[in-house]
């Protein structure tokens, strides 16, 4: 059972939302909150699977709960799926920056959204591989490291290129048929590749990328 926290200022949004994963035999809503610093409080005490948090809120906005509740350096991260009314770019970086393991759209269909929150329960990004180049394409030359940054990685020089095909926006399958590989051994490269680089998911494998100077 997946255990869920929904997070958002409107009432009958997150009445809306908690309809519709209790309905789900897999999927349990844990709380309700209408701002992010409830959503970190709770959070703390209740341990969800996965948050689904709003941007736009009083107290605390959802950018800096998703960074207090998945950011660098938090002990115990918790999986946060973003979900807005707002399909900016800037959002989505953001959000993306924060530890957020997906973003969607409030308008997504409730199937989208029960497969946004299955999908970030079990450690894997919900981003598609054309966000992920049109945000890199906007926003990589914010978090380029230095010119004097050694590029020194853990990575065999097979994972290193499955981490810059990452980097790029490909999917496994599309790694896969760039390598000639197979799908399954492309999986096995992207869990050895977080294991290794002590990342949660493929979106903090893009960002890892380039912030190394590792992406092409």
């Amino acid at each position: 059972m997946t255990r869920v926290l929904v997070c958002d200022d409107q009432a009958l949004i997150r009445a809306g939302f908690t309809t519709i994963i209790d309905a789900q035999p897999d999927l349990e809503v844990a709380g309700e909150c209408g701002d992010g610093r409830t959503a970190v409080d709770l959070a703390a005490r209740l341990r969800p699977d996965v948050v689904v948090m709003d941007v736009r809120m009083p107290v605390l906005d959802g950018i800096e709960a998703t960074r207090l509740l998945a950011g660098a350096g938090v002990a115990q991260p918790v999986k946060v799926l973003v979900v807005t009314t707002f399909n900016l770019d800037e959002y989505v970086y953001e959000a993306l920056r924060a530890g957020a393991s997906g973003f969607l759209l409030k308008d997504a269909p409730p199937a989208q959204l029960l497969h946004g929150i299955r999908t970030v329960a079990t450690g894997a990004a919900l981003v598609a591989p054309e966000v992920t180049r049109r945000l890199i394409g906007r926003f990589a030359a914010r978090i380029r490291p230095p010119r004097d940054t050694d590029g020194e990685t853990p990575l065999t020089p097979r994972e290193l290129e499955v981490l810059r095909l990452i980097a790029d926006g490909l999917s496994n399958s599309e790694i896969a048929a760039t390598l000639v590989l197979s799908p399954e051994t492309v999986k096995t490269y992207v869990s050895r590749i977080l294991t290794k680089l002590d990342l949660r998911d493929r979106v903090q494998a893009v960002v890892y990328a380039y912030r190394h100077g590792l992406a092409r």
